[in-house]
């Protein structure tokens, strides 16, 4: 059983750089055939996809984000991690890490609060 714990800080300044960690247990993230996702949900809106890491390594992006999101993993550690740049206090949600595949992420961790606000 795959299971994912989110790590980072709560609070960030805006224009700084907001980043996680999704810890893995249960599974590796070089092995199993899985996409590596962060995903996100903006108080009273959706949920936002945010891009992902192949266990292959090839990452993706959602367009909308790309130009300010980096996702890289720590094999080593069987972790990976989200990067955010110049985040504004539209940036605001709560941050998950998932895992899945082409028919969906069936592992999501419980989810951590990220407010921008100075």
């Amino acid at each position: 059983q795959v299971q994912l714990q989110e790590s980072g800080p709560g609070l960030v300044k805006p224009s700084q750089t907001l980043s996680l960690t999704c810890i893995v247990s249960g599974g590796s993230i070089t092995t199993n055939s899985y996409y590596w996702a962060w995903i996100r949900q903006p108080p009273g809106k959706g949920l936002e996809w945010m891009g992902s890491i192949h266990y292959s390594g090839r990452t993706y992006y959602s367009p909308y984000l790309k130009s300010r999101t980096s996702i890289s993993r720590d094999t080593s550690k069987n972790q990976f991690t989200l990067q955010l740049s110049s985040v504004t206090p539209e940036d605001t949600a709560v941050y998950y890490c998932a895992a899945g595949n082409n028919e969906g992420y069936a592992y999501w961790g419980q989810g951590t609060q990220v407010t921008v606000s100075s």
